[in-house]
């Protein structure tokens, strides 16, 4: 795991009340871990987005 990265066991319990999954009305995501990952990197870092 990188260094901002969110933790699996962490990931496992929010995963599913994130919106844009497979069988959800309108567009799915392709990664919403890696979106979840950079807004934990901006919070953490401050760099402006």
């Amino acid at each position: 795991m990188r260094r901002y990265e969110i933790a699996d066991d962490d990931w496992k319990r929010i995963e599913e009340f994130l919106a844009g999954r497979a069988g959800d009305p309108g567009v799915t995501t392709k990664d919403n871990r890696l979106f979840v990952n950079a807004v934990l990197w901006i919070a953490k870092t401050g760099a402006p987005w």
